[in-house]
């Protein structure tokens, strides 16, 4: 009886051994844009990783995508208690690091280009490090969300005299507040799931999103106007669990790490693709676009950035030396 007893609870243990390290060997991979990688920039990502990760190493990769797992938010909650191994986040970054809201700070990058400059050198290094810190959570590599643009029912806008009396829904975060505020506008925040009906009836007159975000959405056919301004670029962030990370072997660790660049860099041409093909689409199905000049941008920025700096000084403390070390890497890169 002893020894049948102690057989099975050794095949117990044996079977949950192997259950850990089956488990063990499986990265989960949320975001919450479409699977689609033709289409979609984090879906495109989230497929690059699983074909190069599986393709190189033991590894399997599951990919949660359009929100199955939850919103950003709660998909950094997750890959901070190891629910998630990898996360492909963008806005939902800074609540964890504040540090990452300076990338929002308006008018920052004249091109994408520039921002990847910056994000794949000294100072986006530096950022992945101090959040790595602060959150528990590596960031892998920066893919791209793309710059946002308003767009609004009323009148074409080419300065910020022509934001003035136009109430633009933005996320319900403080930035995009002062900064619609500092351009004239009314800014209004309003959840993303009641922005359509706000647009239909009225309560807004405009709001703000990338090109293909406005065109996924069909909020093209809510607007009459569109400028592109690219007021805020939006970065993805590739974050997985230090502890999982810390887990692997240094070959395994090694595979990731360039799965995840691969992934980021493919997630931007995607984007970058997605936006051209937008902007041809919207108009094609009767959307005005203007694209401001240089000049233009600057007078834009002149009225936005100062809101948007002072409130960030004031809510980040001594991270606030993060807005210096942003603006000195953004001149470096547009020399």
């Amino acid at each position: 009886m002893t020894f049948a007893f102690s057989k099975l609870a050794a095949a117990a243990v044996i079977t949950m051994g192997l259950a850990t390290a089956a488990q063990a060997q499986t990265i989960r991979v949320a975001h919450v844009d479409p699977d689609d990688w033709t289409a979609s920039k984090k879906g495109a990502a989230a497929h690059v990783f699983k074909n190069i990760v599986e393709g190189e190493t033991g590894l399997t990769v599951e990919i949660f995508p359009a929100g199955a797992l939850g919103n950003e938010t709660e998909l950094v909650g997750q890959a901070q208690e190891g629910l998630t191994q990898v996360a492909l986040v963008s806005g939902a970054m800074s609540k964890v690091c504040p540090a990452a809201s300076v990338l929002d700070i308006p008018y920052t990058f004249a091109s994408a280009t520039i921002a990847w400059d910056v994000l794949d050198g000294p100072f986006g290094d530096a950022l992945a490090q101090h959040c790595l810190e602060q959150t528990g959570l590596r960031t892998l590599a920066f893919g791209e969300t793309g710059f946002r643009n308003f767009t609004n029912n009323q009148r074409e806008i080419r300065t910020p005299d022509d934001m003035k009396g136009l109430k633009f829904r933005v996320q319900p975060i403080p930035l995009y507040v002062e900064m619609v505020k500092g351009l004239g506008g009314e800014p209004t925040p309003i959840a993303w799931t009641e922005l359509p009906n706000a647009l239909s009836t009225g309560v807004v007159d405009g709001q703000e999103n990338p090109v293909g975000v406005i065109y996924n959405n069909s909020l093209h056919k809510l607007q009459k106007f569109m400028t592109l301004d690219g007021h805020v670029y939006a970065a993805d962030f590739i974050v997985i669990s230090d502890e999982f990370y810390q887990s692997l072997t240094p070959a395994e660790q090694q595979v990731v790490a360039k799965a995840a660049r691969v992934a980021g860099t493919m997630g931007r041409a995607i984007q970058q693709w997605g936006t051209a093909e937008g902007v041809k689409k919207v108009q094609a199905e009767g959307m005005q676009v203007y694209s401001p000049t240089a000049d233009e941008i600057a007078a834009f920025a002149a009225k936005a950035q100062p809101a948007v700096v002072e409130y960030l000084r004031g809510e980040l403390g001594d991270d606030a030396v993060w807005i210096d070390r942003l603006q000195e890497a953004v001149a470096e890169a547009s020399k």
